[in-house]
């Protein structure tokens, strides 16, 4: 199933200011999810976020805080969130596609993705734009969910899914400002 611009949000989980420093390729991840937040953001997509016992953790990375909506950030105590109650996901319904990113893999996003497919839910997780301290963490989380039913996909996956069409003015400011 393809992901469908109309049904879908981005979700990103948990990328805060403390944690950041010690996940492998760490800035290479900020930039992948500054460029899907900001893909998103233009083409009208849902961006939605959620932040991990932010009183010890801290708050949301400043990159990522920029570019994120307003008032799209959610905290939570449980590693998923949808046991976290973060926006509404524990009821079926709203954004049946979820575009996922985020950290760290193995942890939150895997939790959070188990349950997101467990409420019917289709979930795409973007490889390079999720992370972990341990790459063999990351490895193992990403093959987990890829057997319990979520897809795998790159950034440019989810963009020219979400497009759809190369004959329109967003398909070529898309392509000439985030493709390239």
């Amino acid at each position: 199933m393809l992901i469908d611009a109309t049904r879908s949000a981005l979700l990103v989980v948990d990328v805060q200011g403390r944690l950041v420093p010690a996940i492998s390729g760490w800035q290479a991840l900020l930039d992948q999810v500054i460029w899907l937040i900001r893909v998103a953001r233009r083409m009208e997509i849902p961006v939605l976020a959620c932040e991990q016992y932010p009183q010890g953790l801290g708050p949301t990375h400043p990159a990522i805080a920029a570019e994120l909506p307003p008032d799209c950030v959610a905290g939570k105590l449980h590693f998923s969130a949808v046991a976290g109650g973060c926006h509404g996901f524990a009821a079926a319904g709203s954004h049946p596609q979820l575009v996922v990113c985020g950290m760290e893999t193995h942890v939150c996003v895997m939790q959070t993705v188990l349950e997101l497919l467990e409420t019917g839910r289709r979930v795409y997780v973007v490889e390079e734009a999720v992370g972990s301290r341990r790459d063999a963490d990351k490895a193992l989380a990403l093959a987990r969910m890829r057997q319990a039913g979520a897809a795998i996909v790159s950034r440019e996956m989810v963009a020219f899914e979400w497009l759809r069409k190369a004959d329109s003015d967003l398909f070529r400011e898309i392509s000439r400002n985030f493709l390239r």
